[in-house]
């Protein structure tokens, strides 16, 4: 428990976490990095390199400072960051020095404003917000299908569309599968020639769960080193190092609610996950997919299966291109006061998906999201 004293000191920092916030974080990697190169090992370097990883922290400092007094209501933030955390190996040794680096940063951005007050009474609550990540990630680790990155063999090769190539895995030491939820990824650890430092990348799952394998569908990103690599230089019998399946953007209940999967151009992987699981079900399953046209449409004809096998299943299909975005008009034959909302895609488009269900009636509590990369706020319900 943090003194009532601690609490005051932190709610004044609120407006200048609100200005200075990024310029904090952004200090706080370059110092991290410089001290302990090795955790680039870690770090996904063009989440660093866009400035998303410290938006992402400088927003958790934000709503840390908010909710300082009621830190439970950090929860949905703080299982998404420990799974991927879990997922990318972040123990609880990394955590202290994280702290040690965090306060430092405050205190040389901001200079004298940052008093011996403020830095002590971070320091005390950092040490409490710290100790939640670590007891959440613990329980992760012991509930995970294997420890750390292991050995792939990919089996199979399988291009989707222009962009989008499927790369089926199993593991090279014969184990049996755990059973992921569907939504989950994984993490992809490699090393490319040329680059100092391990690269990591998170995957959908994308196919029905198996004991056997896994299937992840990457989109060939123009300057993405990683993708670029999987699409040019990964065949049939190479292998692949990868973490345990996480994630918590999962199917949240069996009831026989309806079920309304969205998704934005690649952002259909964790959704067909979900879609295969809910073959055969007597739920209304509705899968609403945009992208910009026919050549980069993947998985068309397995939705159609899919949905072939579901009684009161439902597809809709649009292209940017010819059609433009999904609009209100789309939405709304899909729209009950029961039905759950699944969005993955670009930020923008689940912004914009986000709102026109708000508009529509559709209660905050009913729409779950998949954010690709470090996560950024999204618009909270608007007030009408």
């Amino acid at each position: 428990m943090l003194k009532q004293e601690t609490i005051k000191i932190i709610k004044s920092t609120i407006p200048v976490l609100e200005i200075h916030g990024t310029a904090i974080t952004t200090h706080f990697y370059k110092r991290l990095f410089a001290e302990h190169p090795e955790l680039l090992n870690i770090f996904n370097h063009a989440n660093q390199e866009k400035g998303r990883q410290p938006k992402a922290l400088a927003n958790v400092l934000f709503q840390a400072a908010i909710h300082i007094e009621h830190l439970e209501k950090l929860a949905p933030a703080v299982a998404t960051i420990a799974h991927k955390h879990r997922s990318l190996g972040v123990k609880k040794e990394h955590y202290p020095i994280v702290g040690e680096h965090l306060l430092a940063a405050i205190k040389e951005v901001l200079g004298d404003a940052a008093t011996d007050d403020i830095i002590q009474a971070w320091a005390e609550a950092y040490d409490v917000i710290a100790s939640i990540f670590i007891s959440t990630e613990e329980d992760l680790y012991n509930a995970s299908g294997w420890a750390g990155f292991k050995s792939f063999k990919v089996v199979n090769k399988v291009p989707e569309s222009d962009l989008i190539t499927s790369f089926y895995v199993e593991p090279i030491d014969g184990m049996t599968l755990p059973t992921y939820q569907p939504g989950q990824y994984v993490s992809i650890r490699i090393n490319i020639a040329g680059e100092k430092y391990d690269l990591n990348r998170q995957y959908s799952l994308s196919g029905k769960p198996s004991e056997e394998t896994y299937r992840i569908s990457v989109k060939r990103e123009e300057h993405g080193k990683v993708s670029n690599w999987l699409h040019d230089h990964v065949q049939i019998g190479d292998s692949l190092e990868m973490s345990a399946p996480a994630g918590e953007f999962v199917l949240q209940s069996q009831a026989e609610t309806p079920v309304v999967l969205i998704s934005g151009g690649v952002g259909t992987t964790p959704l067909l996950g979900m879609l295969h699981a809910l073959e055969g079900t007597k739920r209304e399953v509705s899968f609403l997919h945009i992208c910009k046209n026919k050549n980069v449409h993947a998985f068309g004809d397995e939705v159609k299966t899919a949905i072939a096998e579901i009684e009161n299943g439902r597809y809709l299909v649009k292209y940017s291109d010819d059609e433009g975005r999904l609009a209100s008009e789309d939405l709304k034959p899909y729209i009950s006061e029961e039905a759950e909302y699944y969005l993955c895609g670009p930020i923008n488009f689940m912004e914009n998906i986000k709102e026109q269900l708000f508009m529509l009636g559709v209660e905050n509590s009913h729409i779950h999201l998949e954010l690709f990369g470090p996560a950024v706020p999204l618009k909270e319900k608007i007030n009408m």
